[in-house]
């Protein structure tokens, strides 16, 4: 196994020599998808907990269809599906984008975290207590200060356990890229058993890194927990 580490460590960590790879890609994808899916999301929660049908509707059908489906293939019809259209594959602009595997990959990955953290968001929205709300309101303060200064921070705050949970397990989804041809952390461990019959070594050093980062995130989201919920303890008198 130290002779796999040593041969093959470039690979895992950051680049076959010519393309990044391994974990650099993985990392890549969970961050650009999580950053992407939060800045969508936000909007679309506070639509997803209006009271009017017509703007929760269209958000409701949309998280739906993400959340009922499985990611793969979502992933599949992004990477395959879509640039079989004859208007994608006849527009200049659409051709390259849908050409190009990683594009393909964020966009599904991108799609599915928007739809799972538009719930978690929405339904801490609807749990806010409505003496803040009736606090911010004798304050007379306007709908969109009401959001952004009240109702978004605190729901915000509330929701990082269930977001933390999101977050790792979109960490496991990263997985399925190695089947667009991304050479993340699965797909250099395939190659590496390929090359070498290791099965053991080669998923084992990739399981390590996936534990890894899943420790260094539960690490990060506790902080942020202990921080930004200790209002919500109870207080000593």
């Amino acid at each position: 196994m130290i002779d796999l580490i040593h041969q093959y460590w470039p690979n895992y960590l950051y680049s076959d020599g010519f393309n990044y790879t391994g974990l650099v890609v993985t990392l890549w994808l969970l961050v650009a998808s999580i950053v992407a899916g939060f800045c969508l999301a936000v909007p679309l929660a506070i639509a997803r907990a209006s009271r009017n049908r017509y703007i929760s509707g269209p958000v409701w059908f949309y998280t739906y269809v993400f959340r009922g489906t499985p990611l793969y293939v979502q992933l599949l019809l992004c990477y395959t599906g879509l640039y079989s259209l004859h208007f994608v594959h006849t527009h200049a602009l659409l051709d390259q984008f849908f050409r190009n595997a990683m594009n393909c990959t964020l966009l599904a990955f991108t799609l599915n975290e928007c739809a799972y953290a538009t719930e978690i968001f929405a339904g801490s929205i609807r749990e806010t207590a409505y003496g803040e709300i009736e606090a911010a309101q004798a304050y007379g303060m306007s709908k969109y200060t009401l959001y952004t200064r009240v109702i978004l921070p605190s729901a915000l705050r509330r929701a990082l356990p269930s977001y933390s949970n999101e977050v790792i397990l979109m960490l496991h989804a990263t997985t399925l890229a190695f089947t667009a041809t991304v050479p993340d952390i699965l797909k250099v461990a395939r190659d590496v058993n390929s090359a070498t019959y290791a099965t053991f070594q080669a998923y084992g050093i990739a399981a390590g890194l996936y534990a890894a980062i899943v420790f260094v995130l539960i690490w990060g989201f506790r902080r942020m927990e202990t921080r930004l919920l200790a209002f919500l303890k109870p207080q000593g008198h």
